[in-house]
């Protein structure tokens, strides 16, 4: 696992032992940026569920202004710290250790917004519905933003949730990546 382009490209990124984490592949990492091109630039990026940081830190590296990561597993976190010392990214990081549902309850009592928000949980759970849902009754999407969700190709994915509609959708293997706006 590396990071593709950009300020970090070509650095190896540290991953949690075991299977509780999933690392993003390499192509998908990709193809989202490739799809959300230069809207990355001086974004704000939220990265939900950030297991690694893999998508955070190459956000980061493609020139976003802000990458917050949100993780409950502590050797995750521990993690993401690491790599974000290793790309010299840190300092444009935020990096929170709790569950995604209640950190996006103190983000939005934060009042913060993200122009990007990637949502990757544990597949087969639900959790995209209900982080979706959770997003767009916080308002964490700042205007003309977009939701960016990986999930298995078994994920019963929602058209509409809320205010969010279902706007682009791409199968990658057993991975689907689906793309969220405001109506």
């Amino acid at each position: 696992m590396r990071v593709i382009t950009g300020t970090a490209k070509g650095r190896k990124l540290k991953a949690p032992k075991g299977k509780e984490t999933r690392p993003t592949s390499d192509r998908t990492k990709e193809s989202i940026f490739n799809i959300i091109g230069p809207r990355v630039i001086n974004a704000k990026f939220l990265d939900l569920y950030a297991g690694t940081g893999a998508i955070g830190i190459e956000a980061l590296s493609r020139g976003a202004d802000l990458s917050v990561f949100i993780e409950k597993n502590p050797q995750a976190v521990k993690n993401i710290k690491s790599n974000l010392e290793l790309t010299g990214l840190a300092d444009r990081a935020e990096v929170i250790r709790q569950e995604a549902e209640k950190a996006v309850n103190m983000l939005a009592a934060w009042e913060r917004t993200f122009d990007i928000i990637f949502v990757d949980p544990p597949y087969l759970k639900g959790l995209v519905n209900e982080s979706l849902l959770k997003i767009n009754k916080s308002r964490l999407l700042a205007s003309g933003g977009v939701v960016i969700t990986e999930s298995n190709k078994l994920d019963v994915l929602p058209v509409q949730a809320g205010l969010l509609k279902m706007v682009r959708h791409e199968k990658y293997g057993d991975t689907i990546l689906s793309f969220y706006q405001e109506i």
